[in-house]
């Protein structure tokens, strides 16, 4: 039996009457409208949904509402609205960058509320502890730190051009908690979906009477199975390899495969168990391994993949067997990693509807456009009978260029022409969605005795799971950039993606270069041990220079500034070594270690058009309009991108009117993948701003130096007015406008991987200081230096940002986070490091100009990520002496490892 509740919501009296143990998150979403309050876990261990009850940080879903009767309950929107201590921490936050997908901001500005309100200058442990319960996966904690603190303002206000710290331009809604995403968007009483999905890796399964089960059940309207679907029931990334079913038909591949979906109301879907749906399940073998999929006796998962090899990859030069066989100084590794979450704090969502006889689907996305072509193909519709409106984007790391809920979506507002939305739960979302590629990795290099390396010899298995997803990307990039950004001259690299019935592994920050990255960084540390050689200066003798071919024989004359980020640590290096052994002179059971590491990455596709459209207008009254296609998720593209814009069109950032990414007003952006935003897209800004000044200057006969005024229905250049309500607007309400592409230049791999396979590369290397507790294996990083070479810092506050949010999750791949279907299927059996675990970074900005980046820029996203988890593994070695092979470095296996030295 329920019964009203009546409470205080941000100031005004609420009377509502919810469900028996409804939680207090689904009453303030769905009831009240508070959608500020975000759920990423429905279980206490993410913070998201964190609110103030009567002045204290509660998790709102776990509270049933009920509890809160005769109390005072506080949302980030009444806060904001009405507490000036709110008012003043967005205020911080936007000068800090500390909100960057926004996903967690309402629950760490609710958390930092409540502890500001007693303690209005805490410190940095008073903020760690006040905000342990919400979890980041974007920021890396250190923005949000500051911006508590109330240190002084990072983000300047200027004009916004390129090389200016400004504000986010998408911040205010962040941290107003006005932003929607991809559960924030559908109406109230919308229509809603259950997905039924596979128990087992691998089984076969009969549907029953579904009918019956619909017409037995109140509230459901109808099913989705394979039969619904009236075009391909596939779909993929690459067309080659599209082998994944939106729905599966007879027999399933991996545990949390979908086979069916019911659509009913949400109350009706609230009391459906799905272990009541129609289905009968036999479970067969699985291969769950690598070796085992390349030497079972079953047929292979998918025809024409003998063996499960779904492709491969392949880099060689010179005689990389022979030199390392015949070198006067050779060592060799096995290492191993397991699966990665992405572990964004929102799951997937979205929701669909009918609009004048189109599809329309609002969605959490990485690749709108990729979204796109997927459902025409999926649907059997015309591409104009489709479109994509991204909602704001809670994290994605790589996992949101796949499609997940959209099919669903379409499908059943098709069936059914009404909206309906989907959420997926905390475990479907990690049971169903791609992981980062296990790993297993064999290397063998050999130098001579004045520290050159002469050859490097590569081999990696990558468990690409049961289909396909970027696992042939993950393949082609691994061996490229395997060599880390060194001069190689003998070289082979090998890579091989292996289906086996574990979920699909796809793209996570880096394509596979992590991976590589732990094996060949660690290894470079061992060899340079054994050439009795400082690690650093191993590597500084041994670095990419301008005009040195890669191992794929190209050679780029300018931008390659890998030797100065390396330089950079050198004061650093020697410093932290010096305090480490006096550390350890003092302290007998936690040792401190000092690691090192370098990483490259690739900017864009390999060796593929990879183009970026960015379209640009000036409407009658002089508001200058940017199409901004390319999806911010949490990176900074929005503002990047519109800082590079005005750049070149010669306007303040601050008069420019966005509009987002939307298939039916945007020209497509690429997908925000492979740190190709910054560079591609920005090129493309860059030369829709050049195209559209042109223009201007033009009608004006202005010469190019000619400083522009953008105002009021005119254009004044220097002492001349433009009056623009004398031109004809176009059908978008344009007077001006500019459209322009552009595709890096890049060339085919030989069959020996030799051609130019990316534009740019941007390079980065870290220092580690860590803590080894050797008597419990416990690893505590202390401070992290890290160098990068972004060649112009467009902003450099977001590149900060970038560098701390990519650290922390190198961090977590290399200390503590590994997916173990079946078991790790929530965020607290599945780790990801928390506000205390992220330790003080110093970021050190190298600009090395790259010849073909928007005035000198380079990607970033990736590359923080690639030197993290070796400089960490290198640092437990340079404490314990006990070298980790296989992450994550957990407590067991590093007082394994160091026990082990005893048994030597």
């Amino acid at each position: 039996m329920t019964q009203t509740t009546e409470f205080n919501l941000d100031g005004r009296a609420i009377s509502v009457t919810p469900n028996v143990g409804e939680r207090l998150s689904e009453t303030l979403r769905e009831r009240l409208g508070a959608r500020d309050v975000k759920i990423g876990c429905n279980a206490g261990d993410c913070g998201a949904c964190t609110v103030l009850i009567d002045g204290a940080p509660v998790c709102a879903c776990l509270t049933p509402s009920q509890q809160v009767a005769g109390k005072t309950v506080e949302t980030l929107r009444g806060l904001h609205g009405d507490d000036p201590i709110a008012a003043q921490l967005a205020e911080r936050f936007q000068d800090h960058g500390a909100a960057q997908c926004g996903i967690c901001t309402p629950g760490m500005m609710v958390a930092a509320v409540a502890l500001l309100r007693t303690t209005p200058h805490p410190n940095e442990d008073q903020v760690k502890d006040a905000l342990g319960g919400v979890l980041c996966r974007c920021t890396g904690y250190r923005k949000i730190i500051d911006a508590v603190m109330g240190k002084a303002a990072f983000a300047r206000d200027t004009t916004g051009l390129v090389g200016d710290s400004i504000r986010r331009l998408d911040g205010s809604g962040k941290t107003a908690g006005t932003e929607a995403f991809g559960d924030d968007v559908a109406p109230a009483g919308t229509l809603e979906l259950l997905i039924i999905r596979s128990p087992y890796p691998r089984a076969r399964f009969e549907l029953g009477n579904l009918a019956a089960f619909v017409h037995a059940n109140e509230g459901l309207v109808a099913t989705l199975t394979a039969s619904d679907i009236q075009g391909q029931n596939a779909f993929g990334v690459i067309p080659a390899f599209v082998d994944q079913p939106v729905f599966a038909e007879t027999e399933t591949r991996f545990r949390g495969e979908a086979v069916a979906a019911v659509i009913g109301t949400s109350d009706a879907l609230r009391l459906l168990s799905p272990d009541n749906f129609p289905v009968s399940w036999t479970e067969l073998d699985a291969v769950q391994d690598v070796h085992a999929a390349l030497h079972t006796a079953q047929a292979p998962l998918h025809d024409g993949r003998a063996q499960n090899v779904m492709c491969g990859g392949f880099v060689a030069c010179g005689d990389a067997a022979k030199t390392v066989d015949n070198a006067e100084i050779s060592v060799t590794g096995h290492y191993k990693s397991g699966f990665v979450e992405h572990a964004y704090i929102e799951p997937e969502a979205g929701f669909a509807q009918m609009v004048n006889g189109r599809v329309e689907i609002h969605a959490c996305t990485q690749a709108p456009v990729m979204d796109l072509e997927a459902l025409e193909v999926i649907l059997g519709l015309e591409r104009s009978q489709i479109r994509i409106i991204p909602t704001g984007v809670g994290g994605g790391f790589g996992s949101k260029l796949d499609i997940s809920v959209q099919p669903y979506l379409a499908l059943a507002t098709l069936k059914t022409g009404k909206p309906v939305r989907l959420t997926y739960s905390r475990t479907e979302s990690m049971q169903s969605t791609t992981k980062r590629h296990p790993s297993d990795i064999t290397l063998r290099i050999g130098a001579d005795k004045s520290g050159k390396i002469t050859g490097f010899d590569f081999l990696g298995l990558f468990d690409t799971g049961a289909y396909a997803s970027w696992g042939p990307t993950v393949a082609n990039r691994v061996p490229v950039h395997a060599s880390g950004p060194y001069q190689i001259a003998d070289y082979r690299a090998e890579s091989k993606g292996i289906h086996t019935n574990n979920p699909p592994a796809g793209a996570f920050r880096g394509f596979g270069v992590p991976q590589s990255a732990i094996a060949q960084e660690s290894l470079f540390d061992s060899l340079a041990e054994k050439l009795g050689m400082d690690a650093l200066e191993f590597r500084i003798l041994n670095a990419l220079e301008n005009g040195a071919p890669t191992v794929c024989g190209q050679v780029f004359n300018q931008g390659v500034g890998i030797k100065a980020c390396l330089k950079a640590l050198r004061a650093p290096w020697t410093a932290e070594n010096r305090a480490a052994q006096d550390f350890n002179a003092q302290s007998a059971t936690v040792k401190r270690g000092v690691g090192i590491a370098a990483g490259w990455y690739g900017c864009g596709n390999t060796s593929l058009p990879n183009p970026s459209t960015i379209k640009s207008g000036i409407r009658a009254d002089g508001t200058v309009v940017l199409h901004q296609g390319a999806m911010d998720i949490g990176q900074g593209a929005n503002t990047v991108i519109a800082q590079i814009f005005a750049t070149a069109l010669g306007v303040p950032v601050s008069q420019i009117e966005l509009i987002g990414p939307d298939t039916d007003v945007t020209p497509d952006a690429g997908k925000t993948s492979a740190s190709r935003q910054t560079y591609v897209s920005g090129n493309a800004a860059r030369l829709s701003g050049e195209a559209l000044r042109a223009l201007i200057l033009s009608k004006m006969n202005a010469g190019p130096d000619t400083t522009l005024t953008i105002g009021e229905g005119c254009i004044k250049a220097d002492e001349q007015s433009f009056d623009l309500l004398t031109l004809t607007p176009d059908s978008e309400g344009y007077v001006l406008r500019a459209i322009e592409t552009y595709d890096p230049p890049t060339k085919p791999l030989d069959e020996n991987g030799q051609g130019e396979p990316y534009a740019q590369f941007g390079y980065a290397a870290h220092l580690v200081i860590v803590d080894v507790d050797t008597a419990y294996g416990t690893v505590k990083p202390v401070k992290f230096v890290a160098a990068h070479d972004v060649g112009q810092a467009i902003n450099p506050m977001l590149v900060e940002g970038q560098v701390e949010g990519g650290i922390a999750q190198g961090l977590g791949m290399a200390l503590m986070e590994e997916y173990i279907p079946g078991r790790t299927e929530n965020l607290h059996d599945y780790l990801i490091p928390t506000i205390g675990d992220m330790p003080p970074v110093q970021t050190i900005i190298i600009e090395e100009p790259d010849a073909h980046g928007p005035y000198g820029a380079k990607g970033l996203g990736e590359h923080v990520l690639i030197p993290t988890a070796p400089a960490i593994l290198n640092a437990i070695y340079n404490a314990t002496g006990a070298r980790i092979t296989t992450v994550p470095a957990t407590p067991d296996r590093v007082r394994a490892a160091i026990k082990g030295l005893s048994n030597e």
